[in-house]
């Protein structure tokens, strides 16, 4: 039973969660219909007419007002409602009004047979869902002390029915103020809301635009866009070339209801269906029927699928919204969940009130629709604006860190940089002991043993020199030539001609090509020496055992085929050649194979190829030697030997 346990948990959490929810959305009903039954403040009592003679369809009878008319189109013979007002005596000189809160359609007032009101001159009082009050200062001249006759005719022309509020006649001063209010709370106000739809409708339709993978932007801001068209527009009063554009704005509530209800939808998570297209149905229904019918076409159609779908949509959206609070418990989920209960509770008595359950006829929801459009659209707009805050602080934070991270990297850099000085350092001066081991110290060591010996001072002056011309190679090398390797060069080849004079053999020296060989920006010391040395192995031999009496130095350039130059130098003597052996070394003599060999050794440390030749008989006797530089010399010495 233990596992069980969490389930039923979450259960009651969830029941729990819901039905404090519920409990909320009621509190909120009940106080909106309890804030909506609430009058407005009105004028002084004094001046308010309620009884009048109403000749309707023929027949007239008493009636008190507010008054439902049950008729839906009455043009031709509207309602007539006879009543009379008295204006004390010694008022002469106070302006008196004739205040009318509210009716459905048009209004039509006379005072004492002259016609000082007819609301159908102004379309903008005219709409049906309008609290629009009207005021009309009765002329001087048409009023009389006593007794004054007041006649109202009701035109109607659906899609509801009529209705008329009561009417006060008093003192303009008086009057003024109620219908100030009035015009501020259903005129002013509405069309405030209006300006804001259309401004965030700009602003929204902006953001899908920059954030298309969220569509939940341009469905609300096309909502807006039909709910500006509808507030700006008035009624038509007959056929215009623009009169079925505008009774099909004014009737798109379904198409609007309809946007508004894919935005819940989407705002809670949900995707978007092929199938969601039967929304907009009633809608288009609507549309076409403005385009193709006629205008009260428009208004039986209007009642039988604007209506139902206005109600239906919100009573989705309630679902909807109350479903991704509990599941999502965000404020923004929760706010918009209370909103849409605001709004259909106002359409819920909007409705009671056509069906006249309701005492008066003051219609809230466009007003309650408007400022919930206008908070959704302030809450997303403020949730973008809150979104950019976090991309820019975390774009702030990610400089910071790249910052720190780039000191990092420096202080690495640097690190590794002095350890890569101290590498090439001690690379550097290994190499230099070994090529002062190899060569000076080998010098060196001869000149001791030919010394203890006590041989002739000849020999000792050979390596004396040999000794001096190593060490002179090895200060040489550790010359900056800038990649140049003929200065290097130039240098070896005075020590060359010094070293053949006394063995009476010429030096060729032949520059093939102009520049000689290519400038190595990576060429290092260690590059020289063994370059040289090679190249003194090579004129050591010809020298010692050819009997060559001229050596030839070729220094040219070579073009690869992908573009890159290689330099090559060739040593070659007129000697008495030998036979090379399968493995590249000399046949038959242990020292000279080992002198080939370490020249094959020095060669590969730099990267170079080293071809030999020789030829012992014939017209062409002699030994080439031929030193094909790399296109670039390796940045460490790899080689063994």
């Amino acid at each position: 039973m233990q596992p069980e346990l969490p389930g039923r948990e979450r259960r009651r959490l969830r029941w729990s969660g819901l039905i404090q929810y519920l409990l909320l959305q009621a509190v909120i009903a009940a106080a909106g219909v309890l804030a909506l039954l609430q009058s407005l403040p009105g004028p002084p009592a004094q001046y308010q007419l309620t009884a009048f003679q109403l000749t309707e369809a023929g027949i007239e009878r008493a009636v008190a007002l507010p008054y439902f008319s049950p008729l839906r189109n009455a043009m031709n013979d509207p309602p007539r409602f006879s009543g009379k007002f008295v204006r004390p005596a010694g008022e002469a000189s106070r302006a008196w009004s004739v205040f009318l809160p509210r009716f459905t359609n048009g209004v039509e007032v006379t005072v004492n047979d002259v016609v000082i009101l007819d609301s159908r001159r102004d379309p903008a009082a005219n709409r049906p869902d309008r609290n629009t009050p009207v005021i009309a200062v009765i002329p001087a001249s048409v009023l009389r002390d006593g007794d004054n006759a007041i006649s109202i005719r009701l035109f109607i022309w659906g899609p509801i029915t009529g209705f008329l509020d009561r009417i006060w006649v008093g003192p303009d001063e008086l009057l003024r103020p109620t219908y100030d209010l009035r015009t501020l709370i259903f005129v002013t106000l509405p069309v405030v809301f209006s300006s804001w739809q259309a401004i965030l409708a700009v602003i929204l339709g902006i953001m899908w635009v920059m954030r298309r993978h969220e569509p939940a932007y341009g469905v609300l801001a096309a909502a807006m866009a039909v709910g500006v068209g509808q507030a700006f527009l008035q009624t038509p009063m007959g056929e215009t070339p623009f009169s079925k554009l505008n009774v099909i704005l004014i009737s798109s509530a379904p198409i609007e209801s309809g946007l508004v209800l894919t935005f819940a939808l989407l705002f809670s998570g949900w995707k978007w269906q092929r199938y969601a297209w039967i929304i907009f149905i009633p809608g288009i229904v609507l549309a076409l029927a403005g385009l193709f019918g006629s205008q009260a076409l428009v208004r039986a159609l209007f009642l039988i699928l604007a209506v139902p779908m206005v109600g239906v949509s919100l009573l989705i959206m309630a679902v909807v919204t109350a479903r991704s609070a509990l599941q999502r418990q965000n404020v923004a989920s929760f706010l918009l969940g209370c909103a849409v209960t605001i709004m259909l509770t106002c359409w819920i008595v909007d409705l009671l009130s056509v069906f006249q359950m309701m005492p008066n006829r003051i219609f809230t929801a466009r007003l309650s629709y408007s400022a919930m459009l206008v908070a959704i659209g302030a809450g997303l707009t403020w949730r973008f604006a809150r979104a950019l805050n976090q991309v820019d602080g975390f774009a702030g934070r990610l400089v910071t860190q790249v910052r720190e991270a780039e000191e990092k990297l420096k202080a690495s850099f640097a690190r590794e940089e002095e350890r890569a000085r101290a590498a090439a350092l001690a690379r550097e001066r290994t190499r230099l002991m070994r090529d002062l081991h190899d060569g000076l110290g080998g010098q060196l060591v001869s000149i001791v043993a030919l010394s203890e010996r006590g041989n002739g001072s000849a020999e000792i002056s050979d390596a004396a020199r040999a000794a001096l011309k190593d060490l002179r190679l090895v200060i040489d090398s550790m010359d900056d030539i800038g990649g140049d390797l003929m200065l290097a060069l130039g240098s070896w080849r005075e020590r060359a001609m010094a070293q053949l004079r006394p063995h009476d053999i010429a030096l060729d020296w032949r520059a093939v090509t102009a520049q000689g060989l290519p400038v190595y920006p990576e060429l290092r010391p260690w590059h020289v020496i063994q370059i040289v040395r090679l190249l003194d192995e090579a004129v050591t031999n010809a020298a010692k055992h050819a009997d060559a009496r001229c050596i030839t130095v070729r220094i040219e350039t070579l073009a690869g085929a992908n573009g890159l130059k290689r330099g090559r130098i060739t040593v070659e003597d007129d000697g008495k050649g030998f036979e090379i052996a399968p493995d590249g070394g000399a046949a038959g003599a242990t020292k000279a194979a080992r002198g080939l060999r370490n020249m094959r050794n020095r060669a590969a440390r730099c990267g170079a190829e080293l071809q030999l030749s020789s030829c012992a008989q014939g017209t062409h006797k002699g030994t080439r030697v031929r030193l094909t530089l790399p296109h670039r010399f390796p940045d460490s010495d790899g080689a063994v030997g």
